[in-house]
This record gives C-alpha cells, sequence and structure tokens, in this order.
C-alpha cells in the first residue's frame, strides 16, 4: 500500500429485494480514521457526487459491512453475504484497521433496517 492511503469500494446498497447497488471507488483512504468519520465522509461525497443517480444520494444509509477483502474469496450472493454480521459489520468507534478494512477491500453501505427485514425473509424480487 503507498502512503497515499488505500484504496476503498463502497456498494451503496439501495435495495436488497431488487439487488439495486452501486459501487463507488474511494481512494487515498486513511485506514487510521473512525468508521464514524469514513462513514460521514461517504455520505458528504455521495450528495455530489457526478454521474451518481439522485436515489442513491438521498438514501437513509447508515451501516457498512466488509463484503470482499483483496486477495480472498468471495459470496456468491450478488449484493453481500448474510453471514458472519459480528464479524463483519464494522463498528462505529474502531479504526478502519481495526474493523478490518485493508487496501482494496470493498464494503457494502445500506439502512441496518432493510438489512434486518431481508434478512429475516430473503427472497429478491426480480
Amino acid at each position: 500500500m503507498s502512503s497515499s492511503g488505500a484504496v476503498v469500494t463502497v456498494r451503496l446498497v439501495r435495495s436488497f429485494e431488487h439487488r439495486n447497488f452501486k459501487p463507488v471507488v474511494f481512494q487515498g483512504v486513511s485506514l487510521d480514521q473512525t468508521v464514524q468519520d469514513f462513514i460521514q465522509m461517504v455520505k458528504d461525497d455521495i450528495t455530489t457526487r457526478p454521474g451518481l443517480p439522485p436515489p442513491f444520494r438521498k438514501h437513509g444509509y447508515d451501516t457498512m459491512k466488509i463484503v470482499h477483502q483483496a486477495h480472498g474469496a468471495k459470496t456468491n450472493e450478488l449484493v453481500m453475504s448474510l453471514d458472519g454480521d459480528e464479524e463483519l459489520i464494522l463498528r462505529d468507534a474502531l479504526t478502519l484497521k481495526a474493523a478490518g478494512v485493508a487496501n482494496e477491500t470493498e464494503v457494502a453501505f445500506f439502512r441496518r433496517e432493510d438489512y434486518g427485514v431481508f434478512k429475516a425473509n430473503p427472497k429478491t424480487v426480480w
């Protein structure tokens, strides 16, 4: 990893049922910042990011979960795995590094309430 920071891909998940998400790449991310600070930075960025449709800009995201680590196995789930919440959901007070985020990590950013509803009844609409 270069001294300029990590590359972190954030999947903005609007709907688990409809598999509606949009990946956004953030470069130069400091892994020493808290999860809470990173969440605020992402929220601030997506409100003005060119090319991002308005529904993704205004969604009430509040939770992040690790989807994939560089050089690791990927899940077969299209949006994200429903397993491993205890280890993979990022806790606000931790730094990104302490939470398990490294260079080229992919995280999902979603509304916790929507995730709970989908996890209780994981059916997709297509």
